[in-house]
């Protein structure tokens, strides 16, 4: 047996897998999906585009519309909704595992279970807002991109400010490398179990508020800033409590996070009242956290100008795990692809650390 690499609490730094998918550049602040920049996607190229890039390398045919599958039970919890509705596809649409279908047969499973889950997601927001009634599928027909049918699918109407703050979080965050979400997908289609079970899995991974959800923290922020009316001393407060800034630091990247500049960008063109706080904060952020952490980089990241872009579009907080989901879809159905290429079942080791032997007796 070989002998067990040096333990990384949380795979810091630990390669797991090799991937042509998406290429965060660390240092430079880019984000390229199959080498094309980010920069040159957004406001180009509609997000079901994107999904095509990522997944076949090719803008089209990209992402279809979703087939009208009508959930029988949604509680208004999106995110539960999303992974419960997938997982049950599985079975009602009669999923192939993925170690015994072809490629092909994989890719339009994936399709659509993408198509899909954004349709689920609107069904359950519209009945969190209290309605009972579905939109006809022919008003949501009359959308023209994945966002405005989404919308419509909700609310039965789309603003064009709201269609673009969608569509442009959704391409920013479509794919990210080998996050929590994207990880569970590949280790679920490792075993060869089907599309629908490998991509709720990767849904319920959002459920816990360290990956998908930070953009509902932000917007209590820039509430208690904008009424105290110094960032300043509001940031040096919550850092002496203890407490952390939320937006601010990456993982990742050592340098800017290139699509909070983007989705900055957006928030500015789109209007939103609240980017003179969110400027000032920011502001105000980054200064102390360099102060007081000058060996490292923290700044600003994708989750922060993602709050007030969702806020442009008037996105509850509750709702955005489920719409970082179904930005992802892009993602996992890559991941999912280039894992069942790669036929292999992923399996850590893991360190034992506890007890030495002893007998039953030295319990009692």
């Amino acid at each position: 047996m070989s002998e067990v690499a040096d333990f990384k609490p949380g795979l810091e730094g630990v390669v797991a897998v090799e991937t042509e998918i998406a290429e965060p550049d660390r240092d430079g602040g880019a984000l390229r999906y199959r080498g094309v920049d980010i920069e040159e996607l957004v406001g180009k190229v509609p997000y079901e585009k994107v999904w095509g890039l990522l997944v076949d390398e090719s803008l089209e045919p990209g992402m279809p519309d979703a087939e009208g599958y009508e959930p029988p039970l949604l509680t208004g919890n999106a995110p539960s909704d999303a992974q419960a509705e997938i997982a049950r596809l599985s079975g009602v649409w009669g999923l192939g595992k993925l170690h015994q279908i072809s490629e092909a047969q994989a890719r339009d499973d994936l399709a659509r279970l993408s198509a899909e889950l954004m349709a689920i997601v609107a069904r359950s927001a519209r009945v969190a807002d209290g309605h009972d009634d579905s939109i006809p599928d022919e008003v949501v027909a009359q959308g023209k991109t994945a966002a405005e049918k989404f919308l419509l699918r909700w609310r039965g109407e789309a603003e064009p400010a709201h269609v673009k703050a969608i569509d442009t979080y959704w391409i920013c965050t479509a794919e990210h490398g080998l996050n929590a979400s994207t990880f569970t997908a590949r280790i679920a289609a490792s075993t060869g179990a089907d599309a629908g079970a490998a991509m709720s899995a990767a849904v319920g991974t959002l459920s816990g508020p360290l990956h998908g959800g930070a953009p509902a923290h932000v917007m209590p922020m820039l509430d208690e800033v904008a009424a105290m009316g110094d960032p300043a001393r509001w940031v040096a407060e919550l850092l002496d409590r203890g407490e952390r800034i939320m937006g601010f630091g990456h993982r990742v990247y050592r340098a800017e996070d290139p699509r909070a500049r983007l989705l900055a960008r957006t928030a500015e063109e789109l209007g939103s009242p609240r980017v003179e706080t969110a400027k000032a904060l920011e502001e105000a952020a980054l200064a102390e956290l360099g102060r007081r952490h000058p060996e490292r980089v923290l700044a600003t990241n994708v989750e922060y100008w993602a709050a007030i872009v969702l806020d442009v579009a008037e996105i509850p907080a509750k709702l955005t795990p489920a719409m970082f989901a179904c930005a992802r879809v892009a993602g996992w159905s890559a991941h999912i692809l280039e894992q069942k290429r790669a036929a292999r079942l992923i399996r850590p080791a893991a360190r034992y650390v506890g007890p030495g032997a002893r007998p039953l007796s030295s319990l009692s």
